[in-house]
């Protein structure tokens, strides 16, 4: 039997169509096994994450709001990261943690201390110590920077495996326009429940004052919204970002491009 000319043409765009899947599917193998050999196998070998996605702010009557210099604006993080003044660091030679006040003043005036009520709104299970109505004396919680289980228990040495993490560290926000601020709003910006979350003592120490281009929680599904508390106390204290501080930001924020802002309710 005879092939015809139709027959011939039909048989090779079939075949051309054959060697062009085979060369994607070649190239798409190429890709995988390039991306498996760089980065692909930590990124395999990476536990699931499993955390906390976000953190309280306010919580009960007990609890209120602190001034801050001006309101944070509600709406889309990466709108309001948009709206900081982007500059380099300020000297940081002159810095005292005294100069944001005495640790733990009780600034909303709700008669306890700023870090028990941190303690109280994050623990779950919160018990006071006996004959107080301010100290916590023992307490859990889903940790968020590392999604772990952590019990606490006050002590001279348990006390330390819970620490109360300033958002936006306090030598970061000094370098960064706090130095502008007043003797109050700097109180104030160190006794924010916005900038204040309890987090694993060693997690805490390994921040220090990084700001989010050198350091950012463990737990990945947490990083959302530490970033976009990290713009909301920016905007509400008039707080700048570096260069390179904001990229990052942005980068984390790609990955979630819904995520609002912080307002303390």
């Amino acid at each position: 039997m005879t092939a015809t000319w139709t027959d011939f043409r039909r048989a090779r765009r079939r075949s051309r169509q054959a060697w062009a899947l085979l060369a994607a599917a070649g190239l798409t193998l190429l890709a995988a096994l390039g991306w498996f050999f760089t980065v692909g196998q930590f990124a395999l070998g990476e536990p699931q994450a499993d955390g906390p996605t976000e953190a309280p702010v306010l919580a009960g009557a007990w609890m209120k709001p602190v001034t801050p210099v001006r309101p944070v604006p509600g709406g889309s993080a990466v709108e309001v990261l948009a709206t900081l003044p982007v500059k380099g660091r300020a000297a940081a030679n002159n810095y005292e943690r005294t100069a944001f006040g005495q640790a733990w003043l009780d600034v909303d005036r709700n008669g306890c201390d700023t870090r028990n009520d941190i303690l109280r709104r994050d623990l779950a299970g919160a018990t006071f110590t006996e004959g107080s109505r301010c100290r916590i004396g023992a307490g859990s919680f889903r940790e968020p920077y590392t999604g772990r289980s952590i019990d606490f228990r006050r002590g001279a040495e348990s006390s330390k495996a819970v620490q109360i993490d300033h958002v936006v560290a306090l030598g970061d926000a000094w370098q960064k326009g706090a130095q502008q601020l007043t003797a109050v709003q700097r109180q104030h910006l160190a006794n924010d429940p916005l900038n204040l979350i309890a987090a694993d003592g060693q997690a805490n120490q390994d921040k220090g004052a990084s700001d989010a281009a050198s350091w950012l929680p463990p737990n990945k599904v947490f990083r959302c919204h530490y970033v976009a508390r990290q713009i909301s106390v920016k905007a509400a204290y008039g707080l700048w970002v570096t260069p390179a501080e904001k990229d990052a930001m942005k980068r984390i924020l790609d990955a979630c491009p819904g995520q609002q802002t912080v307002v303390p309710r």
